[in-house]
């Protein structure tokens, strides 16, 4: 998030935390959950997000196959 009225910045993030909730947080039973198992969860969803979802923006690669296609990295 940057300075105050700086609309893309605050957008980006709004959408991010949007589909995070759908697609994690809605429609599952959260009880007898600790914090810990909970904060796992959502760093394997945002993993899996940034690595591995695949992206019609990318040609239809993951982010990892669109940089090693690039030789930017190893896939």
């Amino acid at each position: 998030m940057s300075k105050k009225g700086c609309s893309p910045d605050n957008s980006a993030c709004e959408g991010f935390f949007v589909r995070l909730k759908n697609e994690v947080f809605y429609g599952e039973d959260w009880s007898g959950w600790t914090i810990e198992a909970f904060m796992e969860e959502i760093d394997v969803y945002i993993r899996w997000r940034n690595e591995r979802r695949i992206k019609l923006t990318l040609d239809g690669m993951s982010p990892v196959e669109y940089r090693a296609s690039l030789g930017l990295m190893t896939a």
